[in-house]
């Protein structure tokens, strides 16, 4: 049949074997060698407090526990007395409580909490009593979780470099201390520059020019060439002698773009930054971000130029004279 937990075949096998197995016992015997005989099973409640304050010797037809200094520790560290130790023997013995065991206990409970021990992350101690209280009374540190374990002595649940950061938000002048008493000495990050790289080899000597500055080099000469000799040809507005080319900037602009991919050198107006206004012969090679790089013939070298500082421009005529 199935055994299940709170069916019939379990309750019927309970009354089967219950008659036949003794009924648990609520006392035991106690011994003067520091012993405790449990002529039988005992029932739980009394089998419980007896597994923490008595160490078990033998098992058999009767138990036998033993009482020893750490057995006695052992159930006054679970939160029991002296007196409920005595009281409780004496309500489950059969027997009188021999003395020696008597004895056992009330000189395990004299020496039992004598020394304390806990958890702190950091301590202040100070010989000023009367600052510490100070510092206890203060909200602000509430976060650091200090307690007194002496009068001079402070313990906290923070961490070294909290607990100094706390105290001395709150006015105190603490000093770190080492863990021998010594006080810590720190010093100011030192901060130094990194290395530097050694810079790149200066080639000696211009640079090799590429193809498309040979091009445009040779585009310059050839309009420097026409320029000495052509008369000049307006695009939009005739130029006058000693009147500045006057286009529109789309014009400009457009005129200067096609003039980079024909080779033809313009002749322009242009305004300096001091406001004095000039004409130039120049071979556009290269229009952009509102500049344009030409080889200029008045100056004889290449140049750039603001494309917003250009009044206009005028083809070169292609006939000669």
């Amino acid at each position: 049949a199935s055994l299940e937990q709170g069916g019939t075949p379990i309750a019927a096998a309970a009354r089967v074997l219950a008659p036949l197995l003794p009924e648990p016992l609520d006392h035991v015997l106690l011994q003067a060698d520091l012993t405790a005989v449990a002529p039988g099973p005992l029932q739980r409640p009394l089998a419980d407090v007896l597994d923490v304050l008595a160490d078990v010797e033998s098992k058999g037809g009767a138990t036998v526990y033993r009482f020893t200094p750490a057995s006695v520790r052992r159930a006054l560290d679970a939160g029991r007395t002296a007196a409920d130790l005595h009281a409780f023997l004496a309500a489950h013995s059969r027997t009188p409580v021999p003395q020696p065991l008597a004895y056992l206990i009330d000189d395990v409970a004299r020496r039992h909490g004598h020394l304390r021990v806990g958890a702190a992350s950091a301590y202040v101690r100070c010989d000023d009593d009367a600052l510490l209280n100070e510092i206890l009374a203060d909200k602000r540190s509430a976060a650091l979780r200090l307690r007194r374990l002496a009068p001079t002595v402070l313990a906290a649940q923070a961490d070294p470099a909290t607990l100094l950061e706390g105290l001395r938000a709150m006015g105190c002048a603490p000093a770190a201390e080492s863990a021998e008493g010594d006080v810590l000495v720190t010093r100011a990050d030192s901060y130094r520059t990194p290395p530097r790289t050694a810079p790149e080899p200066v080639p000696e000597g211009p640079p090799p020019p590429d193809a498309t500055l040979l091009a445009a080099a040779i585009r310059a000469i050839r309009a420097g060439d026409l320029a000495s000799t052509a008369p000049r040809k307006p695009t939009a507005a005739p130029v006058t002698d000693g009147a500045l080319p006057r286009t529109s900037s789309a014009e400009t602009l457009a005129t200067m773009q096609a003039a980079v991919l024909t080779g033809e050198a313009l002749w322009i107006g242009y305004v300096n930054a001091e406001g004095a206004a000039s004409q130039r012969v120049i071979a556009p090679i290269r229009v952009e971000g509102g500049f344009v790089t030409a080889y200029d013939h008045t100056a004889d070298e290449v140049r750039t130029y603001p494309l917003h500082r250009v009044t206009g421009v005028a083809e070169l005529a292609d006939d000669r004279p």
